[in-house]
């Protein structure tokens, strides 16, 4: 019986120690933190604009075009994996609007990873929602959408990099020029603008 009981103790210590060794044995984190880079070219933009002119009569202003204009953005994000097939992040960060304005938004974003294994390369698709607020006088709010996927790369089990192509929608409310002028927000009834983007980022995640 004495030496049943060695051999189970002997084999329990060998099994703890080669699971110790095993990288693939450690726990899978939960908790994520890291940082996102990416360039947005907006193609398209819709506007509606009612307001006072400098004048006094009011203006009716509609409108939308095909364009692009280029803007930058950085994230840093915060999140949580339930499992190895999901994350939810807060992301809040910096970015271009358009050529309206720069902004601050803040979403959430909820990330669909696929493959069992967490400690491989693998794809992803994710839904990111969110607002923030617009960089002018006076501030305004933001509402951002934003639907996506890409490629991870894993270095390690704590370190990833991601490869990010997402489409977004944003609303938002841009200054007002009238032939030159400001129009304030006084006399402005209506300044919005619905802006549709593609765009391409990559992130680190630890």
């Amino acid at each position: 019986m004495r030496n049943i009981f060695y051999i189970l103790l002997l084999s329990s210590i060998f099994n703890i120690s080669v699971k110790a060794q095993n990288p693939q044995s450690r726990p899978h984190p939960h908790l994520t933190f890291g940082l996102e880079y990416g360039y947005v070219a907006a193609i398209h933009s819709a506007y509606h604009y009612y307001f006072f002119a400098p004048e006094g009569y009011r203006v009716d202003d509609k409108g939308q075009a095909f364009r692009y204009t280029g803007n930058t953005e950085m994230y840093l994000h915060v999140g949580y994996n339930p499992n190895v097939n999901w994350n939810i992040s807060l992301y809040a960060g910096y970015a271009g609007v358009e050529r309206y304005h720069d902004a601050v938004p803040v979403s959430i974003r909820a990330t669909r990873f696929f493959g069992k294994d967490p400690d491989s390369d693998r794809w992803f698709s994710f839904a990111d929602i969110g607002s923030g607020i617009c960089i002018k006088n006076p501030v305004q709010e933001i509402l951002t959408g934003k639907i996506g996927g890409g490629y991870r790369l894993s270095l390690s089990k704590f370190t990833k990099i991601d490869f990010i192509f997402s489409a977004r929608m944003t609303y938002t409310h841009p200054q007002i020029t009238y032939d030159g002028t400001i129009i304030p927000i006084e006399r402005t009834n209506r300044n919005n603008a619905y802006i549709s983007s593609l765009s391409l980022g990559i992130c680190i995640t630890i």
